[in-house]
């Protein structure tokens, strides 16, 4: 017998094969008062179709009780390793002698990654995993998938294996985007299992895009959308007071940056170009739906 070809993500989903899915993905909830008013707006706007929190950051209380009163909003879990500004800091869920090799010597997660890649041990990675969704979902929070901050997840080997086991046992779709991991981190194609649904294509402005022009470069996002499932993410907060504060020194995905983020997603040109181009948008909450059927809708 001739082995069938593989489904895409579009026929899975029951499209047509060719069919270019998008998630519009606001990652970043909670950061700051700033970022929440974003994202509301956004959503509201239906200028994304999705976005994940950020358990340990000040003002997750807020956005939690808004995502709460919308039980149809596809919100997942942004897993939180790091605190990278200068002068805004947050620490774990769980308290700081549970999770040592997480936490700076000031009380903090680290700024960067590189102490994660040597230093973290998969064990505290997982329980503060846990204790990250657990408080979400106490605050009325029904998480659709779990992604995560600066890309720690995909470190290494191990810490990718405790997200996708955690993952499962909670029902939740783990943001896995293929052309990432094929040119950076080959190691994750190797856990790549069928019941896995995975991102075809994800784009987001690197730190470079700092003076580039937003609407070319998205455009051109637009343009290489793939058959299959498309993900952009973006970062949004109001250019304020606030957000100046909290991304001092820090203009890649700084305070103006995210408002241009803003400004170009809740466009009538923005969503005219994905109208002429024939996208079909989705959530992370009909790719769950598709993986874990018995996941209450």
């Amino acid at each position: 017998t001739v082995a069938q070809p593989l489904k895409n993500t579009a026929e899975k989903l029951g499209y047509p094969a060719d069919t270019k899915l998008l998630i519009i993905h606001a990652d970043d909830m909670g950061m700051s008062h700033s970022t929440n008013l974003a994202v509301m707006k956004a959503f509201d706007d239906h200028a994304i179709t999705s976005g994940s929190v950020m358990v340990p950051c000040p003002w997750f209380g807020e956005i939690a009780a808004w995502v709460s009163e919308r039980p149809g909003l596809d919100v997942g879990i942004h897993f939180t390793l790091n605190a990278e500004w200068k002068n805004y800091k947050w620490d774990g869920v769980l308290p700081s002698d549970e999770i040592p090799s997480l936490i700076t010597r000031e009380g903090y997660f680290h700024p960067s990654l590189q102490p994660l890649i040597f230093g973290a041990r998969p064990e505290e990675v997982e329980k503060e995993m846990r204790a990250q969704i657990d408080k979400a979902i106490a605050s009325g929070i029904r998480p659709t998938h779990l992604d995560n901050h600066m890309g720690s997840m995909y470190l290494n080997p191990a810490l990718f294996r405790v997200a996708l086991k955690v993952a499962k046992e909670y029902k939740l779709p783990v943001f896995l985007p293929m052309n990432v991991a094929r040119q950076s981190a080959p190691f994750l194609i190797a856990e790549v299992t069928p019941d896995l649904v995975v991102v075809d294509n994800f784009m987001m402005l690197p730190g470079e895009a700092v003076q580039g022009d937003w609407k070319k470069m998205y455009t051109e996002f637009v343009n290489n959308l793939v058959p299959g499932l498309n993900e952009i993410v973006v970062h949004l907060s109001l250019d304020n007071e606030e957000m100046r504060g909290i991304a001092v020194g820090h203009e890649d995905y700084g305070s103006a940056w995210r408002q241009k983020d803003l400004d170009l997603v809740t466009s009538d040109w923005f969503k005219k170009l994905l109208a002429d181009n024939h996208v079909k948008m989705v959530t992370y909450r009909d790719i769950q739906q598709l993986m874990y059927p018995d996941v209450v809708k």
